[in-house]
């Protein structure tokens, strides 16, 4: 399979992740039953100083949701983009740093959220991998 399709998988599969994530950012307050209910209740209600003003965990936690957003389309359309810039010197630089980023995301997804998010970022780790050594073959098979 060629780099560039590969790339393009990866990030079609960040961008899909990013949908995910969206919707369970927007509606994470819904709770699914009472005891969720309850906890929160308690994330919005509780206020506590913090760098100088009051706040939540409620106002935490929705502001990372944002904040991943954000990342995850950054991550979608920097792949993207490198698919289209495959055979020059920042891809061979930004493909490694990226498929190693994409890896650990998928692990700590595994344990401190659901396998379903995980997949996403592991099967785009390793399609963003799986371009980089396909380029190196494709680069140093041109040479020859």
């Amino acid at each position: 399979m060629k780099p560039k399709l590969l790339l393009r998988i990866s990030a079609i599969l960040m961008f899909l992740h990013t949908v995910g994530h969206t919707f369970g950012a927007l509606s994470w307050k819904n709770a699914p039953n009472p005891s969720v209910g309850q906890v929160i209740s308690g994330m919005q209600k509780n206020h506590f100083e913090f760098m100088g003003r009051s706040t939540t965990l409620a106002s935490f936690f929705e502001g990372y949701g944002y904040t991943m957003i954000l990342v995850l389309l950054l991550i979608s359309v920097l792949l993207w983009l490198l698919a289209a810039e495959i055979n020059n010197r920042l891809s061979a630089k930004l493909l490694p740093l990226l498929s190693v980023f994409l890896l650990l995301m998928a692990i700590i997804e595994y344990i401190y959220f659901f396998a379903f998010a995980a997949a996403f970022s592991l099967l785009a780790g390793l399609c963003t991998l799986l371009a980089l050594f396909t380029r190196r073959t494709n680069l140093n098979t041109s040479k020859d």
